[in-house]
């Protein structure tokens, strides 16, 4: 019975629409449990998936982060993104794995038939391909199969325990390798020339503007790269009123001018379409660059 009537508070708060009293009732929740709100920063923001948290938690929740927001406090934000890719990101990947079927197939995958057109005016040989932010490896997996001329296919992913799952679900394909490692720290160490990097579903969307910026250079620095973005973007992120990013969304991540961005970096952008992805109002950005 308690727990029923907390959920029926919860629902006329959130979602009937008193967000003052929401606001006030998450700030007050923060103030009496510094302990409870530190353990949530620790764990990471970004998404609420299956229930994970309680009504309590989500209020706590939506305080820290409208605080941040509202302080413009964008490497704070980064860094709890990081924090919850580093301690929930196998939950993720095994409450969506049904999106390689249901979304990239259907809906994504036709960039990577323009990349093979792309690759058959290219006389570089591109010997390996990185897959930043490479969650349950699917899509790795399935590009492995899909180029096979390509010699070696990394995923990066920030998550150990994601990382060591799969490691042992394709362990029969010895072209793959998947690595627990922040991706610009792995391209700094380990990045190399005619490489083809991948980001799918949203990856760089939790980088701030400036971090992104290193990133692309970083990765101009390597030398001959392809590079294919599959992102999110705000839908109502109007490049041309605001071509920086902006934060958009429940999870407050950042969206991104990718063909500035690129185009800043050294990059020319042959490829630029959009689809939309009506399930959590948001457009998809399809990016085909190079150096």
């Amino acid at each position: 019975m308690k727990n029923n009537f907390k959920k029926r508070i919860y629902q006329y708060l959130v979602l009937r629409g008193a967000p003052f009293l929401t606001a006030t009732v998450g700030n007050l929740l923060v103030y009496l449990r510094p302990e409870k709100a530190q353990q949530l920063r620790e764990n990471g923001l970004t998404l609420v998936l299956n229930n994970n948290l309680t009504h309590v938690e989500r209020l706590m929740r939506n305080a820290i982060l409208n605080k941040i927001e509202k302080k413009s406090d964008y490497n704070t934000l980064e860094s709890l993104h990081k924090s919850y890719w580093v301690n929930q990101g196998d939950d993720f990947c095994s409450d969506t794995e049904a999106r390689f079927e249901s979304e990239f197939l259907p809906n994504w995958a036709f960039v990577f038939d323009i990349l093979k057109e792309e690759l058959k005016n290219e006389t570089n040989i591109f010997k390996s391909l990185v897959e930043i932010g490479t969650g349950n490896g699917s899509v790795l997996n399935y590009l492995s199969t899909e180029f096979p001329k390509i010699e070696k296919f990394v995923g990066i992913d920030l998550s150990p325990d994601q990382t060591k799952i799969n490691n042992e679900k394709y362990n029969g394909n010895s072209r793959l390798e998947f690595v627990a490692a922040d991706g610009l720290d792995w391209i700094r160490e380990n990045g190399s020339s005619h490489t083809i990097f991948v980001t799918s579903g949203g990856v760089l969307e939790y980088f701030t503007q400036p971090r992104l910026q290193e990133f692309f250079k970083e990765v101009n620095s390597l030398g001959k790269i392809i590079f294919i973005a599959i992102e999110p973007k705000g839908v109502t992120h109007n490049f041309e009123k605001n071509p920086n990013s902006e934060l958009y969304g429940h999870e407050r991540s950042f969206s991104h001018n990718y063909p500035k961005l690129f185009k800043e970096a050294g990059f020319n952008v042959w490829h630029n379409s959009q689809k939309p992805w009506p399930e959590i109002s948001q457009n998809i950005t399809f990016i085909g660059a190079t150096n």
